[in-house]
């Protein structure tokens, strides 16, 4: 079950359908645990599903379950890590830590393309040998681009330097005043927010919404892709206030475009 709080019956809460999330994988695990390696969990915002946000109460009761079952928990901060949940990890929010992390794009600003898993000790000891029946010999022609590293590294750098933590949560607050006129449509549902990721689902949309509303927002100098009916923003962090503004408007304009009213 996802544990997305879109799902909460009547007079339930998100920590709610978090419990019920959380009981279905206790279910699988008691199941099969002795044949499953691993849970890999998108943190906080399920993305490519539809910006599916859970409480991180989900990733608290997983963590425990995972050490009760011997199951390794993998977590995926490609789209969510590097601030852009609030946190500089999205697990943190949990106050959990993985057995493995997965990040890729924030890592290095965008300038270079860069992934990377870190682990903890005791697993990359396990598999860091000479005996090749316990060796982990899987590499790839790109393995340690060191200019790519060296943007990520300059990338950390301007985080600390300038506490985009701190500024970003200034900027989150911003948009989300901005997009206030959006929340509030009769034919918006689900307006939510988790750091610098908004997201909301139309109501009665066509079958033909995502292609209309990507390619109006062209026409309206915005480049976005909803998924669905989902339509979502994960904006950089450098606007400025007029720009915030501008997205805004912007993105009001299109959805009324587009949805017709």
């Amino acid at each position: 079950m996802s544990p997305d709080f879109r799902q909460a019956a009547e007079g339930e809460s998100a920590e709610d359908v978090a419990r019920r999330a959380a009981a279905d994988v206790e279910r699988l695990f008691q199941e099969k645990s002795d044949k499953i390696a691993a849970i890999i969990i998108e943190p906080l915002v399920q993305c490519a599903t539809g910006m599916a946000m859970h409480d991180p109460l989900y990733l608290s009761l997983v963590r425990a379950l995972c050490d009760r079952y011997q199951v390794h928990l993998i977590v995926d901060e490609i789209a969510v890590g590097c601030g852009r949940t609030g946190t500089f990890f999205a697990c943190e929010q949990a106050g959990i830590w993985p057995d493995f992390v997965c990040l890729s794009k924030g890592i290095s600003g965008g300038y270079l393309p860069l992934s990377l898993v870190m682990t903890r000790e005791d697993i990359y000891q396990a598999f860091y040998s000479t005996d090749v029946r316990r060796g982990f010999l899987h590499s790839h022609s790109y393995t340690g681009n060191p200019l790519a590293c060296r943007a990520a590294l300059a990338t950390l750098s301007i985080f600390e330097q300038d506490d985009v933590l701190v500024s970003n949560r200034e900027r989150a607050a911003k948009i989300t005043r901005a997009l206030a006129p959006l929340a509030q449509h009769e034919k918006v549902k689900h307006f939510r927010q988790r750091g610098m990721i908004w997201a909301f689902d139309a109501v009665d949309a066509a079958p033909d919404f995502s292609r209309r509303f990507f390619s109006t927002a062209l026409e309206h100098e915005l480049l976005m892709r909803p998924i669905g009916s989902t339509v979502y923003l994960m904006p950089p962090y450098i606007l400025d206030d007029a720009e915030i503004a501008g997205l805004g408007q912007q993105t009001l304009a299109v959805f009324k475009h587009v949805i017709g009213a």
